[in-house]
């Protein structure tokens, strides 16, 4: 059997390393706002090349409280626009909407799979404050063009940086290209926790201040409470996990990339596309997408010879039931690719003889 993704075999890669850090902080008797956060903070900041990181609970948390921040700062006010890929996760969108904000969805380029960045200039209105990337896949999805288009038109830049940590645009990573970005810690991602757990990272002191005081119940100071916040905190078994796998992604990601190279090399099936190979260091591979009209017979097929996959993702937010409102929107891009998508296994467990294991599947598929 092949897994999508073993966990298991991912944390025991650094066993002794992460066992030793979460009995120093079993021994410690401190486990909320402690010094395991604050160092991972600091080492993250530090990792993605921003001045700051704020530590919350998830990463639907830290996209939510960015906007959250930007409209108790007065830059953004409720009924505002934000530019976004149709092509997400649904969180992307969630966070929008819970802030009472007004989602645009742009479609993909199909080649790269992220938001085609010809088409967002002709979606800015007047009530256009914000545009929001996402690193889907694990592939960088900002390009110069998307930078020109948020100074030109005044447009503060937002990252979903849920699924590329480490990834990197001309050396800089994913997380700094823009004025904030929101980080996904979730167990599955390329640094994952054993939990939920999430960041912020941006250069704005002032944003980054009320990031940290909206995700503690809107409080910078104990019993004293400037906003209505939430809780929204990483706790310090996370923050001790992350510090250890921290040290560690940059390696991991390349173990990543080396199953993705043996996948463009040895995947040659006419019924099976795959997607735009990019530089190395403008992709981590968090997901290997591939794309078939025979999809669910393509995923039947492998799961028969032991191939666990999964697809990402099935009903576009635009089509889910708590978006009704935007079902009439016309995005043939997104819908295909919902259709077509499928992920095959990619870790930096996985080893070279899974992969050909793989590869031979694939190539054997007939509809």
């Amino acid at each position: 059997m092949i897994r999508f993704l073993d966990l298991q075999r991912v944390n025991a890669m650094h066993g002794d390393e992460l066992r030793e850090a979460l009995g120093r902080v079993a021994q410690s008797g401190w486990y909320l706002l402690g010094e395991e956060v604050k160092s991972f903070e600091q080492s993250y900041a530090s990792f993605i090349g921003t001045d700051h990181c704020v530590a919350v609970g998830n990463g639907l948390d830290a996209l939510t409280l960015i906007y959250r921040a930007y409209i108790e700062m007065g830059l953004m006010h409720e009924g505002d626009e934000v530019i976004v890929p149709a092509n997400t996760f649904i969180a992307s969108i969630l966070a929008i909407t819970e802030n009472r904000l007004v989602p645009v969805l742009v479609e993909p380029r199909a080649g790269t799979l992220e938001i085609d960045d010809g088409q967002i200039e002709r979606h800015i209105t007047q009530r256009t404050r914000s545009v929001m990337i996402v690193h889907l896949y694990g592939r960088c999805a900002y390009t110069e063009r998307v930078g020109d288009i948020c100074r030109r038109h005044g447009l503060l830049l937002v990252e979903d940086n849920a699924q590329a940590q480490g990834c990197r645009y001309e050396g800089r990573r994913t997380g700094s290209l823009g004025h904030a970005a929101g980080h996904s810690f979730y167990p599955g991602k390329n640094l994952g926790a054993m939990g939920d757990a999430g960041a912020v990272t941006t250069d704005d002191s002032e944003l980054a201040a009320m990031v940290r005081s909206l995700a503690n119940y809107g409080s910078h100071k104990k019993y004293v409470f400037d906003h209505c916040g939430r809780n929204s905190r990483m706790d310090e078994l996370q923050a001790a996990v992350l510090s250890v796998k921290l040290r560690h992604l940059d390696a991991d990601n390349e173990l990543r990339r080396q199953i993705a190279r043996a996948y463009y090399s040895g995947i040659a099936n006419p019924l099976v596309t795959l997607p735009e190979i990019w530089p190395d260091e403008q992709c981590v591979w968090h997901l290997f997408p591939v794309f078939s009209p025979h999809r669910d017979r393509l995923q039947q097929y492998l799961a028969s010879l032991g191939i666990e996959t999964l697809i990402h993702y099935p009903i576009p937010p635009h089509r889910q039931q708590c978006y009704a409102s935007m079902v009439h929107l016309q995005l043939p891009v997104t819908e295909r690719l919902s259709h077509e998508e499928l992920s095959l296994p990619i870790s930096q467990a996985m080893t070279g003889e899974e992969a050909q294991q793989v590869i031979r599947a694939v190539n054997c598929f007939t509809h």
